[in-house]
């Protein structure tokens, strides 16, 4: 059993009887020191008063001028969106079902930074302690922005963006830089820097530095296991079991569904599907594309009932690949429910 990401805050929820992540005193407390709110030398008396209420009970009443009387109208501002964003919290019946309402109705009025936080503890709690650690790295596009270099032989890297951006201000640039500049993988000191097979445990050792680089070509078993955490990821919200299988060109005559996984997939799809000109530089930002298929027919739409479900991965024209796990929860063919 290994314990990963224990900056996650996931350690701090409690675990209902079918499996869903209740939010507990200790959660809350682990906002009150994240940047937004914790105390610095400069915070006003009212702020001081406020934030040790705060931690010492979570769920306690704030009043808008608790508020309005603080020196720092920054500081104003970050209370006013946590304090929303716990009441909508503690509305809820669970951690999940928070989540799903987030993406319903008016849109998200949350900060990104959060639902990101989010989806890293869902995806936790979803692997488990017995997880692959390639499984866990490639899990951390559920909330991580990677980077995406297109190196010799059109193999196709991927790296935290963070930690690229991190290297590259630190006096040793590091081997991710040095690979995602190009350098061919053959180099020995390569190994240390790009996690697979052969090297998947020294995962354990670093899992919150999120510093390894992955290859994200079909075929290789990084993309396999994204599959996996991906069929995970839609039982435990939806309780749909499914199959994704990589592929690498979509030839289906009959293609009637797609699912892009975040925005530029999305837009490459559409256009496919509806048979517009897609360049061929715009094509070249498609990563990798998937098939789903469901296991369980019951729940599928009549209308698409034994047909695939086609999805992709891409870059967008920075280079980034910004994964919204949200869009297989919302966006997939199921059939309506009473």
């Amino acid at each position: 059993m290994t314990n990963y990401w224990p900056n996650s805050a996931y350690s701090t929820l409690t675990i209902s009887s079918d499996d869903q992540l209740l939010v507990t005193d200790d959660f809350l407390r682990t906002y009150m020191e994240r940047p937004e709110l914790k105390l610095v030398p400069e915070s006003c008396p009212i702020e001081l008063s406020l934030h040790q209420r705060l931690t010492e009970n979570p769920r306690a009443e704030v009043l808008e001028s608790d508020i309005a009387g603080m020196a720092d109208e920054d500081i104003q501002e970050n209370y006013r969106v946590w304090l929303r964003y716990r009441s909508r919290l503690l509305a809820s019946s669970s951690l999940e079902s928070f989540y799903m309402s987030l993406f319903k109705g008016e849109g998200v009025d949350v900060p990104p930074l959060f639902i990101a936080q989010l989806a890293q503890i869902f995806i936790r709690h979803i692997l488990g302690d017995q997880a692959h650690p390639l499984e866990v790295r490639m899990s951390e596009l559920f909330f991580r922005t990677q980077k995406i270099s297109v190196i010799e032989d059109g193999i196709v890297m991927g790296a935290d963006e963070e930690a690229i951006a991190r290297n590259a201000q630190a006096s040793d640039t590091g081997n991710i830089m040095d690979l995602l500049k190009g350098k061919s993988m053959t180099m020995r000191s390569a190994d240390l820097d790009v996690l697979h097979e052969d090297n998947a445990e020294t995962y354990w050792t670093r899992n919150e530095d999120f510093d390894l680089a992955v290859q994200l070509n079909f075929g290789h078993e990084p993309i396999n296991y994204f599959c996996r955490a991906l069929e995970k990821w839609i039982k435990h919200f939806l309780g749909v079991s499914v199959r994704i299988t990589p592929m690498q060109q979509i030839t289906d005559p009959k293609w009637s569904w797609h699912v892009g996984l975040d925005a530029a997939a999305t837009e490459i799809l559409n256009k496919l599907y509806n048979k517009e000109l897609v360049e061929a530089d715009e094509l070249q930002k498609v990563i990798c594309l998937f098939r789903l298929d469901f296991i369980d027919e019951a729940a599928i739409a009549k209308t698409q009932a034994g047909k695939p479900v086609y999805m992709a991965i891409a870059m967008n024209d920075q280079q980034q690949l910004k994964l919204k796990p949200q869009n297989l929860l919302f966006n997939l063919p199921l059939a309506k429910t009473s």
